[in-house]
């Protein structure tokens, strides 16, 4: 029988199969919350004060929360943040090249994908389309694209060092003819039910379509596209939904589920934008609060920021910090780093500690190998924006921004039981 974990690990492959795009995804978290109860909102209308679960979605970011029974202007929130984006390919504008009879699509590197990890695979296009009317339109394609790789009779030396040129290698095809005679955007205007002349701009990106599975000789291991950062969306929206019931007057649970982390974060829907800022102000506003009061609250307010992190590669034990070696299995992760590219300190930590305890699940903690300079996370940017105490965590992975990530099955089950524990204050 399968344990709550493989059961987990399953719903999130659902969950990542739904979200080939940060527009789906933040699209499939409401469609979700909306069944557990939740009423989904348009920033444009005015908000309800009244206890309840409510979200509300701004392009490719989904923001939800839980309004208990007795709240007040001095309430404080609980926020897990997350991205609902992942290292990729952006669909570029005049979209539709090739040579020598094949048809090409033009594709922009986003963020820091394994370029190789990507090829000989069948891919598909996601995203929106919006018309001249303004309307957007959710699209994604079956298989259609794929990276082939130059054989290896033509490339003797290719297993001495693969050297991928971004502008000149990495072109997918998707048919054969003459460019002049295909339209690759007209093909996804079909597909979503548009007139392809109606199309005034789009944000579309490439997703691999080979379906999540757990494997292993005991089913350990769960592999997947897209994990970081899914794997942390699919837990806070898990977490919140049980959360709709339970919830006590102690705090307003919160998920913050931004776009564009992989490229910054500099939007109006990424974690250096205002999109969280004016939720809580405006969760605030309908509770009575004040602006000294709303700070008040922030002051004993939590932020974590759940993100994936590494697990030791067994390949490359140098790579890794000699002491703190996580391994999958072995729980969520503690992000830990001097420089504040993690916002952990010494309270966050013992939070953390007190969390996984009250949730009988273990963690690690993950700091850096001094020599090799570790990404950063939502977690300093929200902290420095808005002065919440932040700790960053995430599930461990091996083959971080692969197009196929690999997770273990039990630590994004753990994740939700944290966060869990966490929402409920």
């Amino acid at each position: 029988m399968p344990t709550a974990a493989h059961l987990h690990a399953l719903d999130l492959g659902r969950f990542v199969m739904a979200s080939p795009s940060s527009f789906h995804a933040a699209r499939e978290g409401a469609r979700r919350l909306e069944e557990g109860g939740f009423r989904v909102l348009s920033e444009a209308d005015e908000w309800p004060a009244a206890p309840g679960g409510y979200a509300v979605v701004r392009d490719g970011a989904l923001i939800a929360w839980v309004i208990p029974d007795g709240t007040g202007p001095l309430t404080p929130f609980r926020i897990l943040g997350a991205h609902t984006d992942s290292p990729s390919f952006k669909l570029k504008p005049k979209p539709t090249t090739g040579a020598h009879g094949w048809l090409q699509a033009g594709v922009e590197v986003y963020g820091g994908p394994m370029l190789n990890s990507w090829l000989d695979r069948e891919l598909r296009l996601a995203g929106r389309l919006v018309t001249v009317d303004g309307a957007e339109h959710l699209v994604a394609s079956g298989p259609l694209l794929r990276f082939p790789q130059l054989a290896i009779h033509l490339d003797r030396a290719v297993n001495d060092g693969l050297t991928l040129d971004r502008q000149r290698h990495m072109n997918p095809v998707w048919g054969l003819g003459n460019p002049a005679g295909a339209d690759l955007l007209g093909v996804l205007a079909e597909l979503a039910g548009v007139d392809p002349g109606e199309v005034g701009g789009y944000d579309l990106v490439v997703a691999d379509t080979q379906e999540p599975a757990v494997f292993g000789s005991e089913g350990e291991f769960f592999a997947s596209g897209r994990l970081d950062n899914l794997s942390s969306v699919h837990a806070g929206v898990t977490a919140l939904v049980r959360a709709l019931d339970g919830a006590r007057e102690t705090a307003i649970p919160v998920l913050a589920a931004f776009d564009h982390e992989e490229v910054g974060s500099s939007a109006r829907s990424g974690a250096c934008g205002p999109f969280l800022e004016d939720v809580l102000a405006r969760i605030g506003d309908v509770l009575g609060a004040t602006a000294t009061e709303r700070r008040r609250a922030f002051a004993a307010s939590w932020h974590v920021s759940a993100d994936a992190g590494h697990a030791i590669h067994p390949n490359y034990p140098e790579k890794h910090d000699p002491a703190n070696r996580p391994v999958l299995n072995g729980g969520p992760l503690l992000k830990i780093n001097a420089q504040q590219r993690y916002a952990t300190d010494a309270a966050g930590a013992a939070l953390w500690a007190r969390l996984c305890a009250e949730a009988e699940v273990p963690y690690q903690e993950f700091v850096s190998n001094n020599d090799v300079p570790c990404g950063s996370t939502i977690g300093p940017l929200t902290a420095t924006r808005l002065g919440i105490r932040t700790v960053d965590v995430g599930v461990p992975l091996l083959s971080m921004h692969s197009a196929r990530e690999l997770a273990g099955v039990q630590d994004p089950w753990r994740l939700a039981l944290v966060a869990e524990r966490f929402f409920a204050g």
